[in-house]
Order: C-alpha cells, then sequence, then structure tokens
C-alpha cells in the first residue's frame, strides 16, 4: 500500500471524516477497521488494523522497561481508538484527539505510505513556513539513499 499526496476534507460536527475517495479502494482492501491515534497529538494518523497490529508485534519484542516504548504506547493508547468505516466512507475521530489536533471542519488528509495523517489546515501551512526543507535534508535523504 502506498498512500500518498494531500488531500483536503471535512470533519463534520459529529466528529465523522469523510475519507478522500483517493484513499478509499485501497483503505477497503485492508477492510474497514482503523486504530486512529497519534504519539503528539498534533494530528490524527489513521491506522488500517492491520498496520497497526504490525507496529504493536514490533513493539511486542522490546523491554517493558525502554523508556520510548512505554511513551510511545502512553501517547498511542490515550489518543487512541478503533474505529470502523462507516457505508458512507467516514471513520469517526476520537474527541479527545480532535480536541487537541483541532482537527474540526476543514482539514487536510496525507498520505503517509502504510497509514493517512491529519491535520488542522492552518498548522500544515504554519509548519511548512516555520520548517522549511533545507540543504541539511536534502543530504539526510541522500545518506538514506533517496
Amino acid at each position: 500500500m502506498n498512500l500518498r499526496g494531500n488531500n483536503p476534507a471535512k470533519v463534520d460536527e459529529k466528529g465523522r471524516l469523510k475519507i478522500p475517495a483517493v484513499y478509499l479502494d485501497q483503505l477497503k482492501a485492508f477492510g474497514n477497521q482503523f486504530y486512529i491515534t497519534s504519539p503528539t497529538g498534533d494530528s490524527a494518523r489513521i491506522y488500517p488494523i492491520g498496520v497497526w497490529q504490525a507496529i504493536e508485534e514490533k513493539l511486542s519484542k522490546v523491554s517493558s522497561q525502554n523508556q520510548a516504548k512505554r511513551k510511545f504506547l502512553m501517547h498511542t493508547s490515550y489518543y487512541g481508538q478503533m474505529a470502523e468505516l462507516d457505508a458512507q466512507g467516514r471513520v469517526l475521530l476520537p474527541a479527545i484527539l480532535r480536541e487537541k489536533a483541532k482537527t474540526t471542519g476543514e482539514v487536510d488528509v496525507f498520505g503517509a505510505l502504510d497509514y493517512l495523517e491529519v491535520m488542522n489546515h492552518e498548522k500544515v501551512m504554519d509548519n511548512m513556513n516555520k520548517d522549511p526543507f533545507t540543504e541539511e535534508d536534502f543530504k539526510a535523504l541522500e545518506d538514506l539513499g533517496i
């Protein structure tokens, strides 16, 4: 699965996100169950349940004393919620995450290869202006062979 690009979308007054059509068929191929969460609370990440379970499998092999694992699990559990795609192609974003990430009304939905990231549009523009792509970023990617 290669989810890519940015598509504007809307979160309705009940907190439901209509998944942009460009992503819908790819997501449906993985079923209609998702784990919606965030490690930071700044955005909502929509993981097909199989992708999330693969992350959990990797984490299960890491010591329970590992601080990064504990912090990641605490944050993703706090903001996380199972969701099911409804007949209209919508998922309910967790209320606590909608509030923290300000993902209500108009949002941007980004493909992040194997999950979708939902962000407040103004925050996206602000982040891109404050943290532009630099020569150091190009160098880091080159070092990765990209």
